[in-house]
């Protein structure tokens, strides 16, 4: 089979449709694998759950799910993020706020854990160092993890042989073969990303092949700047996605 993963679509509706879009020409997928934080930032959160709604699909909690339902304390978020959790959750009908309420912690795929932020810390941590992964990587029993949160596409690997940890970044268009050693793997931002390409970033895993593919994915950012202007959302949140920061 295979797999679309996905995280922080972020209420991005045009880069949330230019994956989709780009999954499709790739020769589709059977399923899709969300990572959580569905919401927040972006202008169009209802239409963001409803669009992945459509499809077979698992999803677990994200941060800004939660805080968009008040079931964080906003003040653990910055000011403008939390300012957009507030409008966020205005948006929301009753539909769309049980789905996100059914959304779990975590969830065991097969071969794959799925947490938002860290295995250990599913809604808040990031895990952008090997000191954080070599913890991490004993919290899930599964061979591979799939992590969002930070927005930025990267992995670590835990060699089998001397439990040593290192990260690696994910090249584009270059197949991650899913083989020995165990894994933590981030797909990147659909809706926001943080690594200096302000392209939507995703991947695709091809269970047969036993494969990983990363791509990144241009879209309409001036779209989505242009609604989140007229409803009135800090305008650093605007402007950062032309950048990918």
């Amino acid at each position: 089979m295979r797999y679309a993963i996905i995280s922080d679509i972020h209420s991005n509706l045009a880069a949330f449709q230019a994956v989709l879009h780009d999954i499709d020409e790739r020769g589709g997928v059977e399923r899709i694998w969300c990572l959580g934080d569905i919401v927040g930032y972006g202008p169009d959160p209802k239409e963001c759950i409803e669009l992945l709604r459509q499809y077979e699909h698992a999803c677990i909690a994200g941060n800004h799910d939660w805080g968009s339902l008040g079931k964080i304390d906003l003040n653990d978020f910055n000011p403008e993020a939390a300012a957009a959790c507030r409008w966020t959750g205005q948006q929301l009908g009753s539909e769309e706020v049980d789905y996100l309420n059914s959304l779990p912690l975590t969830l065991n795929e097969g071969d794959f854990t799925l947490a938002h932020g860290s295995p250990r810390e599913p809604i808040w941590e990031y895990l952008l160092s090997t000191y954080g992964a070599q913890i991490s990587f004993n919290y899930f029993q599964a061979k591979f993890c799939l992590i969002g949160h930070s927005h930025v596409p990267l992995f670590f690997e835990q060699l089998a042989a001397s439990g040593d940890c290192f990260l690696h970044e994910i090249p584009p268009d270059t197949p991650l073969r899913l083989e020995e050693n165990r894994l933590i793997i981030n797909p990147g931002s659909v809706g926001q990303p943080r690594d200096g390409d302000p392209r939507a970033s995703y991947a695709i895993y091809d269970s047969a092949h036993g494969v990983i593919w990363h791509y990144r994915v241009p879209y309409e950012i001036n779209i989505t700047q242009q609604k989140m202007a007229e409803h009135g959302l800090p305008s650093r949140l605007i402007t950062r996605l032309s950048y990918g920061w």
